[in-house]
């Protein structure tokens, strides 16, 4: 696999179960969670995916429905599932303000990142903060001139939110390589 941008590779390891029922290492995965670059120099790597809840392990349909969306990669977020992805960030990049229907749990595993709200209040998050994304406009900006930015994203759907009457979606803003979630 061919490795994007400046941070080291991700290897994420999948634990499942031998027939006697020990605990194993999944092989059906390779250990790297690639990373694909858009065409603005974001990167991603979808490092999981559920559908359903409770999850079914049995008969590893679980991995059965990682390995499809691998395959076919859905939007930021999966209905009625969980998405765990790493996003690598370029210096002096600003991804568009969005809004996703999901709560997004965001934390910096390398360099800071600024999150901007529609509002205009802002925090600069360094290695090891935690942003709860609660349905809110939002935008990600790595201020460093010369250092990437790794973060690894948990979200989970959520209902649209209704705020005084008025509904808000998904709004992604012609994200590039972003698709619509299902």
């Amino acid at each position: 696999m061919a490795h994007v941008g400046a941070l080291r590779k991700i290897n994420r390891y999948i634990t499942g179960h031998d027939k006697d029922g020990k605990a194993i290492f999944e092989t059906k995965f390779d250990d790297e969670s690639e990373m694909k670059a858009n065409d603005d120099g974001i990167a991603f790597a979808l490092s999981y995916t559920t559908r359903g809840f409770p999850v079914s392990m049995d008969d590893d349909k679980d991995l059965d429905v990682y390995g499809g969306y691998l395959k076919d990669a859905p939007g930021l977020v999966v209905s009625g599932g969980t998405v765990l992805r790493h996003v690598d960030i370029p210096p002096l990049m600003e991804c568009k303000m969005h809004r996703t229907v999901s709560l997004d749990y965001g934390c910096v595993l390398e360099g800071e990142v600024e999150l901007l709200l529609d509002s205009g209040e802002k925090r600069l998050m360094k290695r090891g903060d935690v942003a709860i994304q609660r349905g809110t406009m939002h935008q990600w900006i790595n201020p460093s001139k010369t250092e990437w930015t790794r973060m690894l994203f948990v979200l989970q759907e959520s209902k649209p939110l209704t705020i005084a009457g008025t509904k808000f979606g998904e709004e992604l803003d012609d994200m590039p390589g972003v698709r619509a979630s299902d």
